[in-house]
């Protein structure tokens, strides 16, 4: 399975337009060769460089629909996305997604892509650790893309 950005390429820079120095909107994501077997799918956009143990959760998002292989750009932080799945909730307590955000230096955005033998049965607003543990079991298989970003105060400091 191979997941790309239709917003930023992989490895590269994250544009502003996805962070908190500029809209602050998920950026587009695409995935082709998902196994014929996958029944939903799940995503995670997570920062591992954060200052915190275990990183910090940008976007938790599962139930996407087995016949989907797109994320719009600008998915509305809402719960229930028609069409498109449920939304967890990220690492500043909110639903949705939560743009590149280091309060020093270059961080790694790892987008992560789950194709699932299963839809899951969790709540909207569930976090990336009860995501991970409805998942246990039930990945067929995965596909990651990174991003980079670092604030452009601190490029000029």
């Amino acid at each position: 399975m191979q997941l790309l950005s239709l917003s930023f390429t992989a490895g590269g820079p994250i544009p502003v337009r996805y962070t908190c120095e500029g809209e602050n909107v998920s950026p587009e994501f695409a995935w082709k060769e998902a196994p014929s077997e996958t029944r939903s799918f799940a995503f995670i956009g997570h920062d591992p460089d954060a200052p915190r143990p275990g990183g910090f959760t940008h976007w938790v998002l599962y139930n996407i629909p087995a016949d989907k292989a797109h994320l719009e750009p600008v998915v509305p932080n809402v719960e229930v996305v028609p069409g498109t799945g449920a939304q967890g909730t990220n690492d500043i307590g909110e639903i949705g997604y939560t743009g590149p955000c280091p309060p020093s230096g270059m961080h790694h955005y790892y987008f992560r892509l789950f194709a699932l033998d299963k839809e899951l049965n969790l709540r909207p607003g569930a976090t990336h650790d009860e995501l991970t543990d409805a998942m246990e079991g039930h990945i067929l298989a995965r596909a990651e893309l990174v991003g980079t970003y670092r604030k452009k105060a601190d490029k000029a400091a």
